[in-house]
């Protein structure tokens, strides 16, 4: 048997990211898509390529490659199956794969979209116990270029939670089993997701449409440098990191966010701002962890301020700031709602 890897979805991520892992290392790829104008452009063209921001590296050509709907897949032949769709598409891509995957053999499958949860929900609309599922962190960024091309970022890991596929050694090898996932994971959102939520939502504030632009703006710079020191403390106190290895991980957060040859939008960045409000997410996340650890929050509030006026006005929500506070949990004091809702307010107003 020939092994391959699936990619289920054939957006930026899978087409970009994980294609292009698997490529580096001559491991042949399979696509499952649901979009047919997709699919017969894949089909028609055979191969595309995915070129680098700065052209740091030489482009990447993928070919070989075959695509089908659900309809005409073929899931016997795979060492592995990376899912690349948005979050609300999970249980849908779960009930697919129980209807698709041949029985009486185990199989391996890898969320890879940034989302809470995503292997607990897939692997219950699964519904097979000998299919094990685990999640990715995707830290790469991709765009889409001409055609079918990707704009990508030269990111060369996939982290994923090793102890949910025990003794599994990946073919790819970009692809970086990671113990102790569910912390790696809010170390990841509480540097990169809130340093993210800072320059989008102040970014939009100043008027900034292009992302790196707005990164680099002193103001916002002076708010990033000082999150990321108060978020550091508080990870190694929380976590045992060493300190040159978080300051380190923070210092890629911040190239990466700063460095104006990855083509991005703050729109891009600042959508579904009412979600990003979430308990878990990247601002009261963070938030929580430093009020825990005695740090200054208040960049974390400007931002949660600024977020909830971009719910407001830039996605026309229907935003009730108290509500969303109280949602927040009971970490969050009488202190940080009404510097908060002082803010917003002043911003409303202003």
């Amino acid at each position: 048997m020939t092994e391959k890897i699936i990619i289920i979805g054939a957006g930026k991520t899978g087409r970009g990211f994980l294609a292009r892992l698997a490529a580096e290392s001559n491991v042949p790829i399979s696509f499952i898509e649901k979009d047919p104008v997709l699919i017969r452009e894949m089909k028609n063209s055979g191969s595309y390529e995915v070129r680098f921001f700065g052209d740091v590296s030489e482009p990447v050509q993928i070919g070989g490659y075959t695509i089908s709907s659900w309809e005409d897949a073929d899931l016997s032949q795979t060492d592995l199956i990376l899912v690349a769709v948005g979050p609300s598409n999970l249980y849908d891509v779960g009930v697919s794969l129980r209807q698709k995957l041949p029985s009486g053999r185990p199989f391996r499958v890898i969320t890879c979209e940034n989302a809470v949860g995503p292997a607990q929900k897939l692997k219950d609309a699964i519904g097979m116990d000998y299919v094990q599922v685990s999640e990715a962190a995707v830290f790469c960024t991709t765009i889409e270029g001409e055609g079918l091309s990707i704009r990508s970022e030269k990111y060369p890991y996939l982290p994923y939670d090793s102890d949910l596929l025990p003794s599994y050694e990946p073919s790819v090898a970009g692809l970086q089993p990671t113990g102790h996932f569910q912390n790696f994971l809010k170390r990841k959102i509480f540097t990169y997701n809130a340093a993210s939520g800072i320059i989008a939502y102040m970014g939009w504030l100043y008027g900034y449409e292009i992302y790196a632009q707005a990164a680099n703006d002193p103001r916002i710079l002076d708010m990033l440098t000082r999150n990321y020191e108060a978020t550091d403390r508080a990870l190694c106190r929380e976590f045992g990191y060493l300190p040159a290895e978080q300051a380190d991980f923070s210092a890629r957060s911040k190239a990466k966010f700063t460095n104006p040859e990855i083509e991005d939008t703050v729109s891009r960045n600042a959508r579904s701002a009412l979600r990003k409000l979430g308990p878990t997410e990247r601002i009261f996340g963070p938030m929580e962890l430093l009020k825990k650890h005695g740090e200054d929050t208040s960049i974390l509030e400007q931002t949660a301020a600024a977020a909830l006026l971009y719910a407001k006005k830039a996605e026309h929500e229907t935003v009730l700031p108290d509500e969303i506070l109280k949602k927040a949990g009971d970490w969050m004091d009488s202190a940080s709602k009404e510097a908060i809702l002082t803010c917003y307010h002043k911003l409303l107003t202003g």
